[in-house]
């Protein structure tokens, strides 16, 4: 039992964080752009966030964990923000090729992510490792008294605020999507920007805002990672291949929010899977990781025989729009 238990809550750490690239990721799908950079901004966030902190908690005497978490949150958001913002500026306003864009931000957000984690290593003091646990324990507190009930608590209550905005943040998108005027500009600039453009829908302004907007919050799920699942540290790689997860998780959840809520939660599960079945060899423990990318691709066969038009992708995800080609 108490196996099972700390299995289920160690899937939800490594599915929230899944949970935050993928939902980022939906938007700017939905808007037609194909970001292959979310891993890179993952990256980006949680080491800007981490650094942030850092240098809070050693510019003063006496540091605040609030304070220390609003810098290392405002850091994430604005530095993977900045990325949303290069990528629509080179794919939209230049019309650069968005897999070539997408993969060279991922390049240079991991190594962004590697290069400066060593950085501030050295700074702190040449150990490999970095730690702001102060800043981390504000991302780190539980909810009081519900956390404390036996079993449920652990299961349900037991976890930082971000657990709780990642669920919090894909409903409301999943509400802006497909409820309202806005995301249905938005689904109409990615489903066909020129009949969108001839409606007066500003095609650009949503490819930009819902870029931007989706790297802020994969932005997240990098912070979320490294502070609050792993408790303010940072060691280069170890990240490992969770945004990957994250791009194929947008596939798997039909390019809906709420799908990738269950989503997350099954690849986070079948990520560290290979912990808990015993007797497994180093080959077939590799075989287990790869599960969540096998399940992707049958999905996605699936839904291509099915052709619902609700569970496929936006017609012109990864093509560069200009109304002059009208």
């Amino acid at each position: 039992m108490t196996m099972l238990i700390t299995f289920i809550t160690k899937a939800i750490g490594q599915g929230i964080a899944i949970l935050f690239g993928a939902t980022g990721e939906i938007i700017t799908e939905k808007s037609g752009n194909l970001n292959l950079g979310i891993p890179g901004i993952m990256y980006m966030g949680g080491i800007s966030g981490l650094m942030g902190a850092f240098f809070y908690e050693h510019s003063t005497d006496n540091p605040s964990p609030v304070a220390g978490m609003i810098i290392s949150l405002i850091c994430a958001l604005l530095v993977s923000a900045l990325g949303g913002l290069l990528y629509s500026f080179l794919t939209v306003s230049l019309r650069a090729n968005q897999n070539v864009v997408g993969l060279a931000i991922t390049t240079f957000g991991v190594g962004f992510g590697n290069f400066f984690g060593g950085s501030v290593s050295k700074i702190a003091g040449g150990v490999g490792q970095i730690s702001v646990a102060t800043s981390a324990s504000a991302y780190q507190a539980k909810l009081p008294f519900l956390s404390d009930i036996p079993v449920v608590g652990k299961l349900l209550f037991g976890y930082g605020f971000l657990t709780y905005a990642s669920l919090v943040i894909s409903v409301l998108v999943w509400y802006v999507l497909f409820k309202t005027r806005r995301g249905l500009n938005l689904r109409a600039a990615g489903e066909d920007p020129a009949a969108a453009d001839a409606a007066g829908i500003n095609v650009t302004a949503y490819k930009y805002t819902a870029t931007i907007a989706g790297c802020a919050i994969a932005g997240l799920g990098g912070l979320y990672y490294v502070m609050e699942y792993l408790g303010g540290t940072w060691s280069n790689d170890s990240f490992g291949d969770r945004g990957w997860l994250a791009v194929a998780l947008v596939i798997l959840a039909l390019w809906n929010p709420l799908n990738a809520i269950w989503g997350s939660l099954a690849f986070g599960a079948l990520y560290i899977l290979y912990i808990y079945l015993p007797g497994l060899t180093r080959a077939t423990q590799e075989l287990v990781k790869v599960i969540p990318y096998v399940v992707t691709i049958v999905v996605l066969v699936f839904t291509s025989f099915r052709n619902r038009p609700e569970d496929q992708p936006p017609a012109s995800l990864g093509l560069s729009y200009f109304r002059e080609d009208r």
